[in-house]
């Protein structure tokens, strides 16, 4: 991977959504703003304690995805970027950094919701839709 997706993952603004499964194979999606690559295989997020943790906390897999509207279907953009997780914070300096820092984005009302910092390896990268061209084409 070159620093391409790196410049593309941390535009912002942008949302994505993570989807993660627990044990049962239960799936969540949800809407994310946080995921920030910090090395061109890191990614961190921020996490409340809702059913994306649980899961993630019985299984460490999760895919974030990014997408961008075109005016048709071919135009659109985006990227899927399939993770595992490394290693989490749930208290600590490197949680009250981050949320110190987010603070000044976000307000401090919702930086009170995260309660854990997750770091996760970049397995794999997708584009959004796949014409068998390879994951530059996505962005």
């Amino acid at each position: 991977m070159d620093g391409k997706l790196m410049e593309y993952f941390n535009r912002q603004p942008r949302l994505g959504v993570i989807s993660t499964s627990g044990r049962d194979g239960r799936v969540d999606c949800a809407v994310y703003g946080s995921p920030q690559m910090i090395d061109e295989k890191t990614v961190m997020v921020a996490f409340a304690r809702g059913r994306t943790w649980a899961n993630l906390q019985e299984n460490p897999h999760a895919v974030y995805m990014i997408m961008e509207p075109g005016q048709g279907l071919q135009d659109w953009k985006g990227v899927r970027v399939y993770l595992r997780m490394l290693e989490h914070f749930e208290t600590g300096p490197r949680l009250e950094g981050y949320k110190r820092e987010a603070a000044k984005i976000v307000g401090k009302e919702a930086v009170e919701m995260i309660s854990v910092l997750a770091t996760f390896e970049v397995e794999e990268v997708r584009p959004l839709i796949d014409f068998g061209q390879g994951w530059e084409r996505g962005i």
